[in-house]
């Protein structure tokens, strides 16, 4: 088996450049930017999400289709959607209500955008977003747009959760459903957006995450989708609330399918996954790979020496090199018709000329 010091220079080169051009591909379409997004590591994706929902003993499930809520078990499941993108189709809509109706848990976060209540009155839930910023000079974490809400009621799916900092988030308004996590009374709504208290805004206590049963599952609905980024879960109580959701549930299902977020990579391999047809395509076409490769009829392999030997020429002349050193001429106990033989099976492309030259030039060499 050869050593990488056996092997020229332009081909170790060569090689290098290669790994270094698939290695950055497979992390750049492995990885997303993303804000939200569940492969983004940055204090703006949701990476630790997948994270807390394997310390709980669940399976992070990321879905890029709505399908996805009909292969999983609702009563073993719990469904995330941050600040949903787009309008969810007739049979998107369908999917969700089926599956809570079923027994599964949906959070829903979301903020100022219209889309997250769009979402809400398609499903029949009666919580719905103010879409003003909450603010609170007295009880806050950097400024007052990141208020930490403290007030947590008595119900069960909360008692061992604190408080909960929002992110410039807004305030959930109710109607019938259940409060879970509410501001202090020093909180107030910025209708005009000037970042102070006016004369027509009030101070109060104002919810922020509610809950409420719909068939045989439930709903929650929290006024802030970055109150679960990666940054916000290491606050108090952010990671506790999410840790509370996903309790004993087998399946976390993050919801990606309205949005961009996924990285090429992470996205062909869910869908192969999903596809049985396609693993058995990938699967033969990888087989049918490495059998052509192994076998490696003449033609290829007159090609991929042609291609070594046109890299070995560029390198010559880039370097100064003289050609005898690159060539791979072998141990001069070889008679001078052998190293013609190998020189020709080397280097097909290589006339008779130039093949005598070179292995004169290295018995000269040799004899010196």
């Amino acid at each position: 088996m050869k050593r990488p010091t056996d092997y020229p220079t332009p081909t170790l080169v060569l090689g290098a450049l290669v790994l270094v051009v698939v290695v950055g591909l497979v992390v750049a379409s492995s990885t997303s930017s993303a804000s939200f997004g569940a492969y983004n590591g940055a204090w703006d994706g949701t990476s630790k999400l997948r994270g807390i929902a394997t310390d709980r003993g669940a399976e992070p499930l990321v879905a890029h289709d709505t399908a996805a809520y009909s292969r999983v078990s609702p009563n073993e499941t719990v469904a995330v959607i941050l600040s949903p993108g787009g309008n969810y189709s007739a049979t998107d809509r369908e999917r969700l209500r089926r599956f809570v109706r079923r027994g599964g848990t949906l959070l829903v976060a979301g903020d100022y955008g219209p889309e997250t209540n769009r979402l809400l009155s398609a499903l029949g839930t009666d919580a719905r977003l103010d879409g003003r910023p909450i603010r609170d000079d007295r009880r806050r974490y950097r400024s007052p747009s990141m208020p930490v809400a403290e007030n947590v009621s008595n119900n069960s799916l909360v008692a061992n959760v604190s408080s909960l900092t929002l992110n410039h988030g807004t305030a959930v308004v109710p109607n019938n459903a259940t409060v879970l996590v509410s501001t202090s009374e020093f909180a107030y709504l910025d209708t005009n957006r000037n970042r102070q208290l006016d004369d027509n805004e009030t101070i109060s206590s104002l919810p922020v995450a509610t809950v409420e049963r719909f068939g045989d599952g439930r709903v929650l609905v929290v006024g802030d989708s970055s109150a679960m980024i990666n940054s916000m879960l290491d606050r108090t109580g952010n990671r506790e609330f999410v840790r509370a959701v996903v309790a004993d549930n087998r399946t976390v299902l993050l919801d990606y399918s309205h949005t961009s977020r996924l990285p090429p990579l992470a996205l062909a391999v869910l869908v192969l996954r999903e596809s049985p047809l396609l693993q058995l395509l990938f699967g033969g076409g990888c087989l049918a790979l490495v059998f052509a490769w192994a076998q490696r009829p003449d033609p290829v392999r007159r090609l991929w020496s042609s291609a070594r030997s046109r890299l070995d020429e560029r390198t010559t002349r880039l370097t100064g090199e003289r050609a005898t050193e690159r060539s791979p001429v072998e141990p001069p106990e070889m008679s001078e018709a052998a190293m013609i033989a190998y020189l020709r099976d080397q280097h097909p492309d290589w006339d008779s000329a130039r093949i005598r030259r070179v292995v004169a030039t290295h018995r000269d060499e040799r004899s010196k």
